[in-house]
């Protein structure tokens, strides 16, 4: 059995490249007890775990739709120790990762080495999170070559930069979507669209994600963040409904009116056996993916735990 036994989390680094918010303040360490019926896994033992379990497959688990883990979770390791982290991830039993903005810094020497990686594991990246700039002119070609290169068939813009304060300026992101779609489509790739709390809250009277989904084509997959939806008081499942076959990806963060994004999955207002239902039924679900920006276990244990809680509800 594990043992998580001071644990200090670092400052966070890479919040603002990805947009999302406040950079995290150090915390205090923490001391936890073992645990009767949970692995707890603490960074150093997260990266060696990789030698000591073994995979579970999506097909030993009988999963119709893989589950994934967004791996902003575990951006701290990720920067300490990237191979390690994504055979820990792998160990844990995701079948997927989705990488963040800092993977466009990659040679395409180090690309191939992760995907390597990733094929010798079994797992898969089947979509990255991007920093607006990669969806210009200039530097869409060397996100297209990175992603073909991981095996990544979704390029999703995870923020628009420069948050539009009217509808007009949703329009544009829309149309700069727009255009990166039709130059990735022929190269079998697709952009997407991430949501944050601004989308869901209304401006001139219509919220921005309205724009964005009437003014896209249905070739842009709208990645819907749950806890994000959640906190600006809309209804996630209301919101696939109303976009059939366009949330082929999905990003299973829970929300709290007291602790905001610091819960796990399943363990605060979320309704996710209607989510599920929603989402694979209507909304054209293709992959499920975890994200944590994190809570009260360090967050290697925040990723285990979260998976542990989606199989039971899910299955």
């Amino acid at each position: 059995m594990l043992r998580i036994a001071d644990i200090r989390n670092g400052p966070e680094s890479v919040a603002a490249t990805r947009g999302h918010g406040d950079a995290a303040k150090r915390r205090p360490v923490i001391s936890l007890r073992t645990m009767t019926n949970f692995n707890s896994i603490s960074r150093r033992s997260f990266l060696g775990v990789a030698a000591a379990a073994p995979i579970v497959s999506a097909a030993a688990q009988g999963k119709h739709i893989p589950v994934g883990l967004e791996l902003y979770s575990v951006r701290d390791e990720l920067k300490q120790d990237l191979m390690g982290t994504v055979r820990a991830v792998a160990k844990l039993g995701y079948e997927d990762v989705e990488f963040y903005a800092p993977y466009s810094r990659w040679t395409e020497a180090q690309a191939k080495d992760v995907r390597k990686l990733m094929d010798d594991l079994g797992i898969r990246c089947l979509s990255t999170h991007n920093d607006s700039q990669n969806f210009t002119a200039e530097n869409l070609p060397r996100a297209m070559a990175l992603n073909q290169i991981i095996g990544s068939k979704l390029i999703v813009m995870a923020h628009p930069g420069k948050v539009p304060t009217n509808l007009d300026g949703w329009k544009g992101v829309a149309e700069r979507l727009n255009q990166a779609a039709d130059k990735l489509k022929p190269q079998g790739l697709r952009a997407g669209y991430h949501n944050h709390e601004p989308e869901f809250k209304p401006i001139e009277g219509q919220r921005p994600i309205e724009v964005l989904a009437a003014n896209t084509t249905k070739d842009v997959v709208l990645q819907l963040d749950v806890g994000t939806c959640l906190a600006a008081g809309s209804d996630p499942v209301a919101w696939i409904d109303k976009n059939p076959g366009r949330i082929a990806s999905m990003h299973c963060k829970d929300w709290s009116p007291d602790a905001g994004y610091k819960v796990l999955v399943a363990e605060c207002v979320a309704p996710w056996k209607k989510i599920f239902d929603a989402a694979e039924s209507t909304g054209g679900l293709e992959f499920y993916l975890i994200e944590q920006e994190g809570s009260r276990y360090p967050p290697p244990e925040t990723a285990e735990r979260c998976l542990a809680s989606f199989k039971k509800i899910h299955g």
